[in-house]
């Protein structure tokens, strides 16, 4: 919308306003969207007549004044900085008065004059309070709305109302005592547990606070004045809903209560807070409550605590033992609350609880022991140092429910199993029947109960796998034992994941030349009490059993060659060779069609024909028609079926040739696969192949009375010529050749290509020779076999080339003969394919594809319209073929038939576009990559909104193939323009967020981008950042105030905005670097860890748009890093990747001065050496990173004496972690041992010891 005049944006906003109340909300969020637009415009304005019509209208329906009030919120919070003071002090004093003119709660009206308040308040909320603390005066008790409005206040702008809540709660003490409403006391509750949550907040961030003299000490006697009325008349209410916001006020109170007060109170509190679980179904709240006041009591280093300590470990059990509904989200809540309450009391009393917690694994209650696990595996992955001492016990202590019969329980244990194993319970003594549990439980026999034993023995198939996957250290315990395994009978049903891990074992220890990897099993073997038997059983014998019985136990076969061939070292020094080159083929073969042989030999034998041809029912539904080898392994033993039941055969086949999967059958051509039809020409495919396997085994004396009415009728009836046939045999031949064919066409080898396409040129000239068209009939096959042949015209091989030119010349007379001409017709555009035939002669690349863009427009001028879209997806699939000439013609033949015929493909652009962003994916050819963008482009010229909607219309974040498919877009100007116009539309039209509720306690609403805007704005953005040029200072400037927006999705965008922008030089030509810079480093303080990861991206990425200014803010862009490495609030590691990535990039461009800083700043040298062990990670087996680590293995030992204790901590922790890198098991464990992170060290001592160590032992090891 464009600027309006003054008079015509009163008339507009006027008709507006009265059209807000109409029935139909569609209407009434568009009227309240064009009054914002207006409003965007001329802010004073139109909020002047909002409330002038307010004013006059005194009688409105409630619906029609709060959908004015929305508005001027909305107005409000979008154009803050640019209404005029005296306008604000209106809008306040309007809001105050429709807030508070009804004495009755009308929450739907007094809630939107709030939001006003509030919106108001983020900026100027010395003016609020002087309006809303004239309306809470002492001794009255206030509106509703004035406490939930101070409530949401104190909420959205903590560092504004915290200077107040003193004054507040001072006068608010005695209004508590007044209050006798369930709803007063309902809000004044809220409202004290949001104004404790803001204090604890503005305590936390005192470096950003207004007032840094603040002090908990300076709420204390009013919140304990308040505690006393809640605690002693409040929390006794009859009223669920009531008793609940009183805990949870609480719990947040308990944070700011005097040390001697709460100690004093704790006893009585836990008691009563403990006793609400039985007065309310719901429990979120109250252990969310339980859970803040043991956090403030373990804070203050409470003595009475561990008086109450056996109360809340039987409360907390019997929740934590309570089922967990995962479809209910406040369960999931109450039970990790409860789970962090264990941790909380785990930290102070660690061995009272794993005390209490070992004790009820005794208890054989499936309940009690499932919640007791539960505990138990939270504390191994969440309190690691304090289990530490503990594992032995635990170990001992988890015998008891290894022998429950509950599914449910077991399952718990594997998960307990899974996490002792990643924190190495399973390698000390007794870890062993762990590990024998689970294998064990890898071979249940199927049954149904809750839990299933397929369920657990999936469960545990899939923790054996991540034994040997992930969790490194186990790689020595579970070799060579699990090789135990594979010979008793009690764990045949294990093998298949036996071998998989075993396979994976040896691989890695034979790819690392480990020694351990050769067993010798003549040797003395493992203690045979341990496991029941002797690891000096040579297990080859078995597994070779194993593959002569394939499709036991869960289909051993595969899995026992595989490993034989893994092992083939250990078996004798001549099988290595020999297993390598036959086994394979052994797996394929198995794999591919050895069942079905195997199935169509026991029907041979087999006399019941009813079991026969339910068999045959069985094999030809079920098969994989789409997989050759399987397609071939059917007919095998079809016709192997036949030897015996031939009647029975051919009646099963014609049966299922007449099944509805049939119906779609097209033309001759047909098993060279429709686009639509793949699955029913693979049938067809398969049902032909079994005719002939029938023909090849069935009794001779039987076969010659049914081949022309049993087989070659049924053959015949798969192919819907609609031509006069020139006899069954020849015809059967042609189908039978082509059958053959399409796989070898594109062939990676020249003479295999060449035969397939001169085959099928032959093929081709037969068919037309002997073609007869009776009726004018559509060649229903043509598309799909230009599409095949069309881009082997530019094969490397000259012959092949030629080849396909016949092959087409052939198609297209064909084609002509299937639409009336005769046979001696000649088209002189066919004909012009002769000359094409010549000039591909020519391995010139700029001939070839001339010639081929010449040869496209032939065939687009002779093919069908309906054929277009078969012959467009076969190209797609050219688009990848194994011969980079082939899928370069691909794209040419694709492109110049989009050019000619692509504007009747509308409603086809959408699944185009799909199969291009698929086929970018695959394609490793720039030059093709290149022509899908303009076939893009191309499309788009033609259909431009479909293009663009569908575009959109994908997944955020955009993938690195969607943003190519956008960039082509971008290459023509004119349609750039257009795209941005279409952008712009869309955004002003379509509703860029909606609101969802949070919580019904909290009534504020979460802002959550809609996806088609986010998508647009996305490309907004990145098109400003590189084509706005000098706007750009502008747009800039006016962003800058949303970065403080109390809103998150603003921050996140307009932060992602700026952090785009410094990846281009544009930034320090227009000299707004200074500004985006000071902007990024604000915002890397962000309450929103999205916010943060993006700032700390965007300084990462001066590196790359403005490297020369990456010494002059070294210093700053150190210390971001560095803080971003440190990111403790950061759950997917987004922040500290970032952060990696961003010093990777700036450490290329600083010079000698600046790096001296890394060495100096305290806090760089302790993230940096905390970024090399965590690098470490990803490094194992490297031999760089192997070097890496010997060269600054001095410098860590120096640092480990360093005056920083931080510097020494991260050097305990870089080296604890790097220890297997350095490649001695000795050093390794030295490590492991002496570098404890809460434990002292002896430093000299230590190097002594560690220094002799590598002088004797490792002297390959260098220290120089």
């Amino acid at each position: 919308m464009g600027v309006i005049e003054e008079t015509d944006v009163e008339q507009v906003t006027l008709a507006l306003l009265d059209a807000a109340n109409d029935r139909d909300p569609v209407v009434q969020e568009q009227v309240r969207k064009s009054i914002l637009t207006l409003g965007n415009q001329q802010p004073d304005k139109v909020l002047s007549m909002c409330q002038d019509y307010l004013l006059k209208h005194p009688k409105l329906v409630v619906g029609h004044r709060v959908l004015i009030l929305q508005t001027i919120e909305l107005v409000v919070k979008s154009r803050i900085d640019d209404i005029s003071y005296p306008k604000i002090k209106s809008v306040i004093q309007l809001a105050s008065d429709e807030m508070t003119k009804s004495k009755e709660v009308v929450p739907e009206w007094q809630q939107a004059a709030s939001n006003i308040l509030v919106a108001v308040g983020n900026k100027y909320i010395n003016d609020i309070m002087e309006e809303i603390l004239s309306k809470f005066q002492p001794g009255v008790l206030p509106h509703f709305f004035v406490v939930q409005t101070l409530a949401n206040l104190s909420d959205s702008n903590v560092y504004g109302m915290v200077p107040f809540l003193n004054a507040i709660m001072g006068t608010m003490l005695p209004m508590l005592g007044m209050t006798k409403q369930d709803n007063m006391k309902w809000v004044f509750s809220s409202a004290l547990c949001r104004f404790s949550e803001s204090i604890l907040e503005y305590l936390a961030n005192l470096d950003k606070a207004p007032d840094p003299t603040v002090r908990k000490d300076t709420f204390s006697s009013e919140i304990y004045s308040a505690y006393d009325v809640l605690f002693n008349s409040w929390i006794q209410s009859r009223e669920s809903k009531l008793r609940l916001t009183v805990a949870e006020a609480l719990g947040s109170m308990s944070h700011l209560m005097a040390h001697d007060k709460l100690e004093e109170q704790l006893p009585k509190l836990l008691l009563t807070i403990l006793g609400l679980y039985k007065k309310n179904s719901e429990h979120y709240i109250i252990t969310k409550s339980l859970c803040q006041v043991l956090e403030a009591s373990v804070n203050m280093g409470s003595r009475v605590l561990e008086t109450q300590i056996d109360g809340l470990l039987l409360a907390l059990h019997q929740q934590v033992c309570s089922p967990v509904d995962f479809s209910n989200p406040p369960t999931v809540k109450n039970h990790n609350e409860v789970l962090r309450c264990f941790t909380i009391l785990a930290n102070t009393f660690p061995d009272r609880l794993m005390v209490f917690v070992l004790q009820r694994l005794e208890n054989s209650n499936e309940r009690n022991r499932m919640g007791s696990l539960a505990v138990l595996r939270h504390l191994i992955n969440s309190s690691t140092s304090i289990m530490e001492t503990k594992k032995l016990l635990i170990l001992a202590s988890i015998r008891q429910p290894l022998a429950d019969h509950s599914n449910k329980v077991k399952k718990r244990v594997v998960q307990v199993i899974s996490a002792m194993a990643h924190h190495g319970y399973l390698e000390i003594e007794g870890g062993d029947l762990l590990v024998r549990f689970i294998i064990q439980h890898c071979a249940l026999p199927d049954t149904h109960h809750e839990v299933s034993n397929e369920a657990l023995r999936s469960m545990c198939d899939n923790t054996l796998h991540l034994f040997t996957t992930t969790v490194g250290r186990l790689t020595d315990v579970l070799w060579p034992m699990l090789l135990c395994y594979l010979t008793p009978n009690q764990y045949a049903s294990a093998t298949t994941p036996l071998c998989k891990s075993l396979i994976l074992l040896a691989n890695k220890k034979r790819a690392a030349q480990e020694a351990s990897f050769i067993i010798d099993f003549s040797a003395q073997g493992v203690d045979t009490h341990t496991y029941g038997h002797d690891v000096t059983d040579e297990p080859s014998p078995r597994l070779r059993v194993n593959a002569a019985f394939p499709f036991r136990c869960r289909g051993h076969g595969a899995p026992s060659l595989s490993l034989l061939n893994a092992l083939s070292p250990n078996i004798h020094p001549k099988a290595e060779p020999l297993w390598e080159n036959e086994i394979p083929k052994l797996l394929s073969y198995l794999e591919g069609f050895f069942l079905y042989r195997c199935i169509g030999v026991i029907l041979q034998q087999c006399y019941n024909k009813e079991l026969v041809r339910k068999q045959l029912q069985e094999i030809l539904i079920s098969a994989r028609h789409n997989d050759a080898i399987e397609r071939t392994g059917v007919a095998m033993g079809i016709g192997l079926c036949a030897s015996s039941h031939l009647d029975g055969t051919l009646e099963k086949l014609e049966e299922f040739g007449k099944s509805d999967a049939f119906r779609k059958a097209s033309g001759i051509f047909g098993l060279l696969k429709d686009k639509n039809d793949v699955d029913v020409e693979k049938m067809k495919s398969t049902l032909i192949l079994c005719y002939g396997y029938v023909a090849l085994h069935a009794p001779e004396d039987q076969l010659l009375t049914r081949i022309d009415s049993d087989i070659l009728q049924n053959i015949s009836k798969n192919f819907n010529t609609k031509v006069k046939h020139m006899g069954f045999t020849p015809f059967i031949e042609c189908l039978c050749i082509f059958q053959h064919i399409e796989s070898w066409l594109s062939s990676g080898q020249d003479h295999e290509r060449e035969r397939a396409v001169k085959t099928t040129a032959e093929l081709l000239q037969f068919y037309l020779d002997s073609l007869s068209v009776k009726n004018l009939v559509t060649f229903h096959n043509l598309g799909a076999l230009v599409g095949r042949l069309g881009p082997r015209c530019t094969d490397p091989n000259p012959e092949v080339r030629r080849a396909a030119i016949d092959c087409i010349y052939r198609l297209m007379y064909i084609q002509l003969r299937y639409e009336g001409f005769s046979l001696d017709y000649k088209d002189d555009s066919v004909e012009g394919l002769l000359d094409v035939r010549e000039k591909l002669s020519n391995p010139d690349h700029s001939v070839l594809y001339k010639t081929c863009s010449e040869l496209t427009k032939i065939i687009s001028k002779r093919l069908p319209q309906q054929q277009l879209s078969t012959l467009l997806f076969m190209l797609f699939d050219g688009l990848v073929d194994s011969q980079s000439n082939c899928s370069r013609a691909s794209s040419v033949i694709l492109n110049t038939l989009l050019k000619n015929r692509g504007a009747g493909l509308q409603d086809l652009v959408p699944e185009m576009l799909e199969v291009l962003h698929n086929r970018l994916q695959l394609i490793g050819e720039e030059q093709v990559k290149v022509a899908i963008g303009q076939s893009v482009l191309i499309l788009a010229t033609q259909h431009l909104q479909t293009v663009v909607n569908t575009l959109v219309a994908y997944p955020l974040p955009y993938d690195s193939w969607s943003c190519e498919m956008w960039m082509a877009l971008g290459a023509d100007s004119t349609l750039a323009l257009q795209i941005i116009e279409m952008i712009i539309e869309k955004l002003n039209v379509m509703v860029p967020y909606v609101d969802k509720k949070e919580s019904m306690l909290r009534p504020g609403l979460t802002k959550v981008a809609t996806s088609q805007p986010l998508a647009v704005t996305v490309l907004s953005i990145r098109a400003m950042a590189k084509h706005a040029g000098p706007r750009l200072p502008a747009i800039v400037e006016n962003l800058c105030p949303s970065l403080c927006n109390i809103y998150e999705c603003q921050r996140v965008t307009v932060t992602a905005f700026f952090s785009e922008l410094l990846n281009h030089h544009v930034v320090t030509e227009l000299m707004i670097l200074d500004m985006l810079m000071n902007n990024m480093m604000e915002r890397i303080t962000d309450t929103c860890g999205t916010v943060r990861m993006l700032a700390v991206r965007g300084l990462g990425n001066i590196a790359v748009g403005s490297p020369e200014k990456v010494n002059k803010y070294a210093k700053e862009l150190l210390a971001a890093m560095s803080s971003g490495m440190e990111e403790k609030d950061d759950p997917g590691k987004l922040i500290t990747l970032e952060a990696m990535s961003g010093m990777s990039k700036i450490l290329l461009y600083l010079d000698q001065k600046n790096v001296q800083l890394l060495v100096e700043n305290d806090e760089i040298r302790c993230a940096s050496i905390m970024l090399l062990g965590n690098l470490s990670k990803f490094g194992s087996g490297e031999p760089v990173f192997k070097d890496q680590i010997h060269n600054v293995l001095v410098s860590l030992l120096l640092h480990l004496s360093d005056p920083n204790p931080q510097v020494v901590k991260a050097c305990k922790y870089a080296m604890r972690i790097c220890a297997p890198v350095i490649g001695s098991e000795q050093i390794s464990a030295i490590f492991q041992k002496h570098l404890l992170e809460e434990k002292g060290l002896h430093y000299g001592e230590f190097i002594n010891d560690l220094t002799k160590y590598l002088v004797r032992q490792e002297p390959k090891i260098s220290l120089l």
